[in-house]
């Protein structure tokens, strides 16, 4: 909850609102996030009050902030707590509150509008999820990653379909491949000297090179708690590059237990559906299990996609890497990004791992593409 919040805020969330009256001597209350905090936390544990029989209701008039509903209140308590914390109150929520209307009501998710917000809400309760909820989960998921494809596809299919080919020209009139130069030499005879124009008969375009390099790509997901939306997009980077007849993809998701999932690869949807979000990080184990699927060394390129904060050994996970990168893997370590794509990782394990010889960085889907392109050229 911050290492600068002052005591008597912390004793105000944890007692609820009913505390601050006496806590408050006079001072403002809870402001910004801490206000967000807690109407996240009363949203939840107000439901003690409920079980006494008091009225928790705003009332006609209330200067209370906008009700949350079950979707916003589960991404607001992802984005304010810590990851251990969040755990914690999605536990109490479902075995404790029985908040499970998302994940047993068909017609409350039917309601639901289709985003990446309540995808992340299904990933989250992935295990909860049962007949005909679960159906129509898989659909929402379907739409939702359709959506993230249409949007991504199109850059990174251009990044990695071929450069322009400056010495042959396509019958293909597409307008980024125009060949201004080659369009003026070739009509220059239709130079009109009364009018002193060009006449253009034939417009010139640039043919592209097809790429035909047999890389590997290897997709190592951190899908612990944190990582939703980091996962979400590498679902859907795998499901687009597996189009690719260049590239042979693999998707490897862990947390301490390590799941390959790479015979869905081409599916974004049904490597979600298999993905459960949660649980502790074994990054280590993960990238020695990586290291058994690599054939081609020197043709294979290793993004690991997490946060970088290691349950397990720390130095096991540097020697796991510093064995790739002497077998001249190439190595990307991608951190995960916030909701405003602010980045948010260990940097210190991050700058071991840079030092055995992995790049890292904090990259959209839209920039690892073109990332691949300068590795692979």
């Amino acid at each position: 909850m911050g290492e600068t919040m002052n005591p008597l805020d912390r004793w105000r969330l944890v007692l609820g609102k009913y505390a601050a009256r006496r806590l408050s001597v006079g001072g403002p209350g809870l402001q910004g996030v801490q206000q967000r905090m807690d109407q996240a936390l009363d949203y939840l544990y107000g439901r003690e009050y409920q079980g006494r029989g008091l009225r928790t209701g705003t009332g006609p008039g209330s200067l209370d902030p906008s009700q949350l509903t079950l979707v916003t209140w589960l991404g607001e308590v992802r984005e304010l707590f810590p990851q251990e914390t969040v755990e914690i109150i999605e536990k109490h929520a479902l075995d404790r509150y029985g908040l499970t209307e998302l994940v047993t009501d068909p017609q409350t998710l039917e309601r639901l509008e289709p985003n990446q917000q309540l995808l992340r809400a299904l990933l989250t309760l992935r295990g909860h999820l049962h007949g005909e909820v679960l159906d129509m989960a898989r659909r929402i998921i379907r739409q939702v990653v359709d959506e993230i494809r249409r949007r991504l596809e199109p850059e990174v299919r251009q990044a990695l379909a071929g450069r322009l080919n400056r010495f042959r020209h396509s019958p293909l009139a597409v307008a980024r491949n125009f060949d201004a130069i080659g369009t003026l030499r070739s009509n220059l005879r239709h130079f009109d000297q009364s009018r002193q124009q060009m006449v253009i008969e034939q417009l010139r375009f640039f043919e592209r090179n097809a790429r035909r390099l047999p890389w590997d790509v290897i997709l190592c997901v951190d899908q612990s708690g944190s990582m939703a939306d980091s996962v979400i997009h590498s679902a859907v980077m795998a499901g687009i590059l597996a189009a690719l007849p260049a590239f042979r993809v693999r998707i490897v998701v862990f947390d301490t237990q390590v799941v390959d999932l790479s015979d869905h690869a081409g599916d974004p949807v049904e490597t979600l559906m298999r993905v459960q979000l949660g649980g502790g990080t074994d990054i280590a184990q993960a990238v020695r299990y990586c290291s058994q699927l690599v054939a081609h060394p020197q043709r294979t390129v290793l993004a690991l996609v997490t946060d970088f904060c290691e349950g397990a050994s720390p130095d096991e996970l540097v020697r796991a890497v510093k064995q790739l990168a002497e077998a001249r893997v190439r190595l990307l370590g991608l951190a995960s990004l916030d909701a405003q794509a602010h980045p948010v990782y260990d940097r210190q394990i991050a700058e071991r791992l840079a030092g055995c010889g992995m790049e890292i960085a904090a990259l959209t889907p839209q920039k690892l593409a073109h990332w691949l392109v300068k590795v692979i050229s």
